[in-house]
This record gives C-alpha cells, structure tokens and sequence, in this order.
C-alpha cells in the first residue's frame, strides 16, 4: 500500500511526509534540548525544520519538473527515510542551510537542458554554491558540477566558463561587507572549517556504524544499476541523468573532505541519491517486491532513528 500511495504525486504525500518529518524531528530536538532551553531555541530548531521541509519540496520539484522520475514521488519518500537513517542531521543547522542551498544550485544546473536563459542558470547556480560554502566550507568542492554541467550544455559559449568567477566575486564582496560589519567574527569562523579531516572515527555508538554500512551499501548498489540505467534513458534526458550521478559523487567527496565530520555531512548526497533510488524503485515490476522494499526502507530508518536516540 506504501508504494502505491507513492507512485503518483498528490498533495496528501506531502501532507504526509510533512506531519512525519516535523514528528520526528520534534522528538530528536526534545531528546537534546537542555532543561534551560527556552522559547528561543525551539524558535531556531522550528526555521530549521521550515528549511529541512523546503530541502524535501525542492527535491521534489526537480525530480518532476525535469522528468527524472515517472511522475512520483518516491524520492520525496527516500529523502524523508535518509533524514531518519542519519538524524544527526537535525543537530547541525550549517549542514541543513548549505545543503538547501546546494538543492538550489542542482535545480538551476538540472533546468540547463531547455538551454533557456543559460547564462543567468550558471550565475545562479554558482552564487548558491559558493554561498553554501560560508556554513560548509567544503561544499565549495561541489563548483565543479556547475563545470560539468556547461560541458554537458553549453560549452560553446565562452562566457558560461567565466560566470561562475563572477558569481565568487560577487559573494566574496557580500561576504566581507558582513565580515566588516561583525568584527571580522565570519571570517576566523570560517577558516576554521577550511581544514580536511580524514577522521572517520567520529561514531557515538554502534548503531551509527550500521547505518553508514547500510547506507553504503545501498547507495553503491543503486548508483551501479543507475550508471547502467543512464543509456536507455531518452537521448534528451541523458544528461540530466548523468548530472545527477555527478552531484552524487561530488556529495560523497564533500563527506570525505569535511571537517568535524559526521553523518549528518551525507545530507549532501540524499537529493540525487533520492532521485537515483527513485528510478530502481519505479523499474520494479512486482508490486508485492516493490511494497517489500518501500516498507524494508522505512522500517530501516525508524529503527535507526530510535536507537540513535
């Protein structure tokens, strides 16, 4: 029944997945909040889950606004189940403002193939990714996808090569305009993320290991089947597809690269991981299989969820 209510876009889905994630969501600030927490702090956490819930409507506009599904919305559904497989999530306010802002960047380098206002889609989607990279600074890694994407789109033109230098002028300036204005407390703060840690001994407990295990896990076998997946979809899709592959490769270099890492940081691969789940999910012919795995998944990240607690 789970995959059914999930294979067509209706409102009630959203309803759903939203009453659900500002469930879970409450429960995880509740548990960590301090006896001397005030109305203040649950203010903060409540504009977080208004950003967590515009990370998973945006996903979902691309996903349907691009074609990149058959018009469902099992990749608004995955992405819920991956916020539950790692709720560290919910602690980390940069992670949540920078990977918005990366969404926002993939939705302007996805929109490139109707080849429409080109130039301002490379501006826009750099600016949000460098901006992205003041809350995260390693979330700059993922500039090389608006790359990509000009190869895969508009090479021909020059100009697309030097916007997204522009893009970094223009939020270096804004930058220390507010540096300036802060006693220069932005920028110690922000080279004091610029470090690489390759620190992978970050668990707090045993169930926080499984469930990067499985996540690997599931992420290398549906990237696999997507790669091979990517040349029988339409021609005028393809590379679409394969942007996606790339930002998911590019989420899992900024996992690797971050400092003060934790599971939280793969929120940057859960969008196109979603998408790319989304397709193995829709090609399963069996609707008892399907129902099987949709449940498997959500039985997965409630569990996780709990004994993260």
């Amino acid at each position: 029944m789970l995959a059914s209510v999930f294979s067509k876009t209706r409102p009630f889905n959203y309803l759903v997945i939203g009453i659900l994630s500002l469930f879970f969501f409450s429960i995880k600030i509740i548990a960590l909040a301090k006896p001397t927490a005030d109305w203040v702090y649950y203010a903060e956490q409540f504009g977080l889950y208004v950003l967590l819930f515009a990370s998973l409507f945006i996903l979902n506009f691309i996903t349907l606004k691009n074609g990149l599904t058959k018009g469902n919305n099992y990749a608004l559904f995955l992405f819920f189940v991956f916020l539950l497989f790692f709720s560290s999530i919910f602690q980390n306010k940069n992670i949540i403002i920078s990977n918005f802002l990366l969404l926002l960047a993939l939705r302007r380098l996805i929109s490139l193939k109707s080849l429409l206002q080109t130039k301002e889609k490379v501006f826009d989607a750099s600016f949000w990714i460098f901006l992205a990279a003041l809350f995260h600074f390693w979330s700059i890694f993922y500039i090389i996808l608006v790359f990509i994407a000009v190869i895969l789109h508009v090479s021909k033109d020059y100009r697309n090569w030097i916007i997204p230098f522009i893009a970094l002028f223009a939020v270096t300036i804004l930058f220390f305009l507010a540096n300036s204005i802060l006693d220069n407390t932005l920028l110690s703060t922000l080279l004091d993320k610029t470090y690489i840690s390759f620190d992978f001994y970050y668990f707090e407990n045993i169930y926080q290991r499984i469930a990067l295990a499985v996540f690997t896990s599931l992420s290398l076998f549906a990237f696999v089947l997507h790669v091979f997946d990517v040349p029988n979809k339409a021609l005028n899709m393809q590379s679409s597809h394969k942007t996606i592959l790339f930002s998911f490769i590019l989420g899992v270099g900024i996992y690797v690269l971050s400092a003060n890492k934790n599971n939280g940081s793969l929120a940057f691969c859960f969008g196109p991981l979603a998408i790319i789940g989304a397709n193995f999910i829709e090609k399963i012919e069996n609707n008892l299989v399907k129902e099987i795995v949709v449940y498997a998944l959500l039985g997965l990240g409630i569990f996780f969820f709990i004994m993260q607690l």
